[in-house]
């Protein structure tokens, strides 16, 4: 694999000289300012990005994963702009909005000088299309509703050429949040009239962004490109007009050891997914390390409560109380991220510290094991008073370079109380494939980048994702849809604060259905003479203030 790389590294190098610009090593250029600093921006250039994971749908509507969102945030432009430094929601493909006091109606005033890569305006109409699709799906094309963060959606209606009124039969404070997120680029009429699987192909992609995409090649590269004539980025982006850079290379590789050894090499200028053991290597030899903790819901254990033997209250608070934090920070951490002290992250607004509750406590969760009924088995796994021994199995992705040690040191602590946590962290495709096996799973181990507490109710809901399989006959089922739904509710900062700290309680103490790990973070590693590399909100990479210097 490494060969196979570099020889395709080196080849696109050599036929691309005259229009890009070729960068060395970081240690070539250790005496260049950081990415955030270094004159004015520089025009012009191919940035050669490497990540882990292949991006495999780029259909802004319907790409999930951090590749493929991150493609598609460089391609598709939103009606709201998220702030990813101050978290305020602010004007973009919308001048303005106005919001009716249930929350049900959202009515947005778009811009109008926006047009589509294929030169068609952006118009009311072209609103209204992308939203009932999101809001209703459509099963002849495939299409499926994005009900998590849409729930409710009755309709879009055209006020005039440049004005929609949305409306939801239930208040939604984190609507407009919801408009921001990766999944709701607004996409041209010649892509919304596609079956689902001809509207990823890169030919077929129809969007507003200052990118788009030329080239894929699954499991190798997606070469983006820059829109001339783009000229309507958000007010409080680095400037406005088309990017800087002439393209983006988006090259898989996904062995850690291999991407850092062509950062290095100068065969790319930047990598995403930096193993944490080569993050202070990397900055000592000259390299900008830029990360960004990813808002939303934490790297959790979401325990299934209609399984054996997680069912059990008890077991869901040994493991809660079972194993160590401080050497998670220490042993596994690098200061780019955080250990859990909430289900959701500290970026989130309406985030409350639990950290007081988050604490190792080996004796406790023995005691409760204990009382529980569970004793220790001649292997040092307890047993119940049926024999039946404390496995848990737990289900993950490997594409968060953290996961698996994490997840291996908490395995550890846990068989000190006797809980075997039976480990499965798997690349995504084979994730989603086992996911599918009900009834397999007693922890199941993602995270919703999300910077709004809506992510809880979104999450955990019985009405919604309901990641901890809240059961209809479970007595908690009711307190939880309404826990969750007012988060949702209000507005007013005070009272959205409150309802989102209950809601977190809820979660971590009250029934314990998670157990936070650590707050990811996305970490990007990019030669001295690569500047500006940032990130949206959600912590998806984006191009468009990124620069290379020349010479």
């Amino acid at each position: 694999m490494t060969r196979r790389f570099v020889g395709r590294a080196t080849a696109l190098i050599a036929a691309t000289a005259a229009a890009a610009l070729v960068l060395t090593g970081c240690a070539a250029s250790q005496s260049v300012a950081s990415s955030n600093v270094g004159g004015d921006p520089v025009p012009g250039g191919t940035l050669r990005f490497a990540v882990l994971d292949a991006p495999a749908n780029l259909d802004p509507h319907s790409g999930s994963s951090y590749p493929e969102s991150l493609i598609t945030s460089n391609i598709s432009d939103k009606l709201v702009y998220q702030n990813p430094e101050s978290g305020a929601l602010e004007p973009w493909l919308a001048t303005s909005w106005d919001v009716n006091e249930t929350l049900t109606e959202f009515t947005f005033h778009l811009r109008n000088d926006v047009t589509f890569s294929d030169g068609t305006p952006l118009t009311a109409d072209s609103v209204k299309e992308n939203f009932d699709l999101l809001g209703f799906g459509n099963k002849e094309l495939g299409v499926v509703p994005v009900s998590a963060y849409w729930g409710g959606y009755l309709g879009t209606e055209v006020i005039d050429p440049s004005t929609v009124k949305v409306t939801l039969d239930k208040p939604s404070a984190g609507f407009l949040q919801g408009l921001s997120m990766y999944f709701a680029g607004i996409l041209g009429h010649t892509t919304l009239q596609l079956r689902k699987e001809d509207r990823a192909l890169p030919q077929n992609i129809v969007a507003t962004g200052p990118f788009v995409v030329t080239e894929h090649v699954y499991q190798e590269k997606t070469v983006l490109r820059k829109r001339e004539g783009y000229n309507w980025a958000p007010a409080s982006r680095g400037h406005n007009g088309g990017a800087y850079l002439d393209a983006v290379e988006v090259l898989v590789i996904p062995e850690a050891g291999v991407r850092t050894g062509a950062l290095r090499s100068g065969e790319v200028d930047a990598i995403l997914d930096v193993n944490t053991t080569d993050e202070a290597p990397l900055r000592a030899e000259g390299c900008e390390i830029v990360p960004q903790l990813i808002p939303g819901r934490d790297i959790a254990f979401d325990f299934k409560t209609d399984l054996f033997p997680t069912n059990e209250r008890a077991v869901r608070e040994a493991v809660k109380l079972g194993w160590s934090r401080d050497a998670l920070a220490k042993t596994v951490l690098t200061d780019s991220y955080r250990p859990s002290s909430s289900v959701v992250s500290e970026r989130v607004p309406g985030y409350a510290d639990f950290s007081d509750r988050l604490v190792e406590n080996q004796d406790e969760a023995k005691r409760i094991l204990d009382q529980a009924g569970w004793k220790e088995g001649p292997d040092g796994i307890r047993v119940n008073a049926d024999g039946k021994p404390l496995n848990l199995s737990l289900l993950a992705i490997n594409n968060l370079v953290i996961n698996k040690p994490a997840f291996e040191l908490i395995q550890q602590d846990l068989r000190d109380i006797g809980v075997d946590l039976q480990l499965q962290v798997l690349p995504i495709p084979d994730y989603q494939a086992a996911s599918k096996l009900q009834g397999k799973w007693n922890v199941q181990v993602f995270n919703t980048s999300r910077s709004d507490v809506a992510v809880l109710e979104q999450t955990y809901s019985p009405l919604f994702t309901n990641g901890a399989a809240i059961t209809a006959d479970n007595p908690v089922r009711q307190k939880a849809i309404d826990t969750f739904r007012a988060v949702n509710e209000t507005l007013d900062p005070a009272k959205r604060a409150a309802a989102a700290a209950a809601a977190q309680d809820f979660v971590l103490n009250e029934e314990i259905l998670s157990v936070p790990v650590y707050n990811p973070a996305q970490v990007t590693a990019a030669n001295p003479k690569v500047h500006n590399v940032g990130y949206e909100a959600q912590s998806r990479n984006v191009f468009y203030d990124t620069w290379i210097e020349q010479g």
